[in-house]
């Protein structure tokens, strides 16, 4: 065994079944290791594409996910996707190969420092030498998983990669757990919530990913409490339910925030503000955080008390107790003419065939139990707010990182870690540019996912920032002409073109039941997002 051999072997203990990469001569003895000890290598047309597979595959499977690059440029396309988890907080493990060890630091073709590249994103970046190598990978596993999650690089120089070793594979430890909130500081959270009248709940990126959401259910459930999402939170609690109240600071969010700005007591439950700040929508309503670390709030925020600890702990701690003990004034009828409201703003009467029109087919074609992956831009914000999600890590987006690029490749992760589950990946025309090169990486793979481009012939959501900073339209145009028809094929991949909701919840649903992927070009009216995206 060499020690690449060991690594993968390492790897796999862990539940890692495959990594996303790009490869060249350095990578080559890692990648023949991977064959060996049975981790697929999955081929990606682009490095960044491989760290937002493999941020994916951290969220869906509970093991980090993996994905590999060489030296130099490949690192820094790579960082891109690494940034993705760092911001998201997704468990990865990113290996760079590099030159041997004996060439560091010369001015070498390709070579750069990579721990200096990695540092500010990821929870460490850790050089792997000989006779450390079990060690080095083990920690860096347990350091993925623990909260709060995220990546860890590491550097493989092809020398050491190559080298024998008698060393054994490590066995994992279990990740560092964070210690409990104390019982005090809970006690009083439980009575601030029993005492307010109108309370609201926002829940947020670090209950996404708790294993099991059922406490965060019954605290819910418990108190009586109206619900809000952040963006990638959403489906932690089924979106019918009727303490729901739907997705704050997207498309229509003025109306949100005079919801959230109506309660007097803001409860954020596992609520990070790397997705959105409390300063930007809670004006001088208090607050209550529970969450696995203390706030991040400006001096305007009224932080009443905070509990921190491990956030499973505390929901479960919460959840106890009878319902029904709070002094909530909350109706059900108030709640439904809330979400009823907040659905119709979000679809503006419009002839023309609109984005939101499109989101709407899509969601009728999906079966309630599918996946969404979808990208950033102006679709982004009315996806987030008009999209209903039923389940837990059905809808996956970047929020924390934000990048665009994101959707095809998350699609693609998905679909390979959840195979058993529909997937639709639903993406704007300026993301689509950016990724179309993983139509042929989903081709190979041989998976079934229906690409939907949202094909408004702008970068939309800058055009909208255009508008409304009375600036000329300059610089975001995707293209000028029209046409009836797309492309045959992409890649080989069959490419149809629909210009109604009709038409696009049938090509979905064909396309669901093909033996591979389907691009499907929606052109849309998208002039509605300039009245939506930020009221």
């Amino acid at each position: 065994m060499n020690n690449a051999d060991l690594i993968v072997a390492t790897l796999k203990s862990a539940g890692i079944r495959r990594g996303f990469g790009i490869p060249s001569g350095n990578v080559l003895p890692l990648m023949e290791a991977m064959r060996r000890g049975g981790v697929e290598f999955v081929l990606t047309a682009h490095e960044g594409s491989a760290g937002f597979a493999a941020d994916v595959t951290g969220r869906l499977t509970g093991a980090p996910g993996l994905c590999i690059a060489t030296l130099g440029p490949g690192a820094t396309n790579l960082a891109t996707g690494i940034g993705d988890a760092w911001l998201d907080r997704s468990p990865l493990i990113a290996i760079t190969c590099n030159l041997n060890s004996d060439q560091f630091g010369r001015r070498l073709q390709m070579w750069i420092d990579h721990h200096a590249l990695f540092k500010p994103i990821t929870k460490a970046t850790l050089p792997l030498r000989k006779g450390a190598i079990g060690e080095t990978v083990a920690h860096a596993i347990r350091l993925a998983l623990s909260e709060p999650q995220g990546p860890v690089h590491l550097d493989l120089p092809e020398d050491v990669a190559l080298a024998a070793t008698n060393e054994p594979v490590p066995a994992l430890a279990t990740p560092t757990g964070l210690a409990p909130a104390a019982d005090g500081a809970l006690d009083r959270a439980a009575e601030l919530i029993a005492g307010a009248r109108r309370p609201i709940a926002v829940i947020g990126a670090s209950a996404m990913r708790l294993a099991d959401p059922a406490p965060l259910r019954r605290v819910i459930e418990r108190f009586n409490l109206p619900f809000a999402t952040t963006t990638m939170a959403k489906g932690l609690i089924d979106e019918e339910h009727p303490l729901s109240l739907g997705c704050i600071e997207r498309a229509c969010r003025q109306m949100q925030r005079r919801m959230l700005r109506s309660a007097d007591l803001i409860v954020g439950l596992g609520y990070d503000t790397v997705e959105v700040e409390y300063e930007a929508w809670i004006d001088d309503v208090p607050l209550l955080q529970i969450d696995i670390e203390a706030v991040d709030v400006a001096p305007s925020v009224k932080l009443v008390h905070q509990a921190t600890g491990d956030l499973r702990s505390s929901l479960a701690r919460l959840a106890i107790g009878n319902g029904g003990q709070n002094e909530s004034v909350w109706t059900a009828g108030e709640l439904a003419d809330h979400r009823r409201a907040f659905a119709a703003a979000l679809r503006p009467a419009n002839a023309a065939f609109t984005a939101h029109a499109a989101i709407d087919a899509v969601r009728r074609a999906l079966p309630r139990e599918g996946m969404l992956a979808f990208d950033v831009g102006a679709h982004t914000h009315q996806i987030a707010s008009q999209w209903p999600a039923f389940s837990p890590r059905t809808f996956l987006i970047t929020n924390g990182w934000s990048s665009m690029g994101f959707g095809l490749p998350a699609a693609i992760a998905a679909k390979l870690s959840r195979p058993d589950l529909p997937v639709v990946c639903l993406i704007g025309d300026g993301c689509f540019q950016m990724t179309c090169g993983e139509v042929a990486t989903a081709k190979r793979l041989g998976i079934t996912l229906p690409i939907v481009v949202l094909d408004d012939k702008w970068l939309a959501l800058i055009k909208v920032k255009q508008i409304r900073r009375q600036l000329p339209l300059y610089g975001t145009a995707l293209q000028e002409e029209d046409y009836r028809e797309p492309p045959a094929h992409y890649f080989g991949v069959p490419a149809r073109g629909v210009r109604s909701a009709a038409a696009l919840e049938q090509a979905v649903t064909t396309a669901l039941g093909a033996g591979g992927p389907t691009v499907i070009e929606a052109t849309i009216d998208s002039e509605h997002y300039v009245d939506t995206v930020y009221d």
